[in-house]
């Protein structure tokens, strides 16, 4: 059994608790080649964390002491909202930096928000305590097999909505989404890993040739914010060689600009980040090489409408 079975087992076991979310081709953005989205911030909840959350929770017996999660914000809400539909309670903790709009997020799916200070590790580590206290079962936000198999389905799901692309690009936090990918895919298709320059902690690990702490920080981090990069992706990334490219918070709103003025789509910083390294030249496609780009979460703050 591997990862491709394991996703393919998840795709069925999600199959009427997620959304299948659209693609789209796209020409624009400065660019003179048409590039393929999928538009993962279409899924419920904002972000494409509710298919680890529904995977975690389907998969496993949930203890009478209901579930905890750290979150920067999107995975919170999977998570909460994957408990309210599941009938378990959840305790949710989520740095301040995550930002009022994801904090009421979380607060609106009926989840024991519990708003702490500090960054998502600070978050974490209550959150593990909690966890040890109670007897909880812990839904990690990205290095978790569950999760990262849940994850996966989302590639499974845009091949079979006839993907072309050579190349996708996606965005890196704690590496769950792209994890997924890399499981996924296997080597048949590139995997190019984007992170803000301020938060890049696969980039570190890749560089360091192990996982390792950094900084966090920038219009991203309340998305893309892990101080450290996942085991699980670290592993699948090294063993792929995949390709890892930086790009700065200027790049990241420039894209997410683009995405509304020319698409109207609107997304968060995260959201924009892998489509902010073709924008910004931080990558390059060979002549002839097929583009893909994942919009990852559309959580902006403030919520425009709220």
């Amino acid at each position: 059994m591997g990862w491709k079975s394991d996703i393919k087992t998840a795709a069925e076991r999600i199959n009427g608790h997620i959304q299948i979310t659209p693609t789209l081709q796209v020409q624009g953005f400065g660019l003179n080649y048409p590039i393929e989205l999928k538009l993962e911030h279409m899924q419920h909840t904002g972000s494409f964390k509710a298919r680890g959350a529904f995977n975690t929770l389907l998969s496993q017996d949930v203890p009478a002491a209901g579930l905890v999660a750290a979150s920067g914000g999107n995975h919170g809400a999977a998570v909460g909202y994957a408990a309210h539909k599941l009938g378990h309670r959840a305790r949710i903790y989520v740095p301040e930096m995550a930002g009022p709009a994801k904090i009421a997020l979380i607060n609106n799916s009926g989840a024991d928000l519990q708003v702490v200070p500090g960054a998502y590790s600070n978050a974490l580590e209550l959150a593990q305590q909690y966890e040890a206290e109670t007897g909880a079962m812990q839904v990690h936000a990205y290095d978790a097999h569950a999760t990262v198999a849940g994850q996966g389905t989302c590639f499974a799901e845009w091949q079979e909505q006839g993907l072309q692309a050579d190349t996708l690009l996606i965005a890196v936090g704690g590496g769950g989404l792209i994890s997924g990918a890399l499981a996924w895919f296997d080597g048949s298709k590139k995997i190019v890993a984007i992170e803000p320059e301020t938060s890049c902690a696969l980039n570190a690990a890749l560089q360091d040739q192990h996982p390792v702490d950094v900084e966090v920080s920038g219009v991203a981090a309340n998305a893309l914010g892990a101080k450290r990069i996942g085991n699980i992706c670290f592993d699948l990334a090294k063993s792929q060689n995949t390709t890892s490219i930086t790009v700065t918070d200027t790049a990241i709103t420039s894209a997410q600009k683009a995405l509304w003025m020319q698409h109207r789509i609107l997304v968060e910083p995260a959201g924009a980040t892998a489509l902010a390294a073709l924008m910004s030249g931080a990558y390059q496609p060979a002549e002839g090489e097929r583009i893909a780009v994942l919009i990852c979460g559309g959580n902006i703050a403030p919520d425009p409408l709220g």
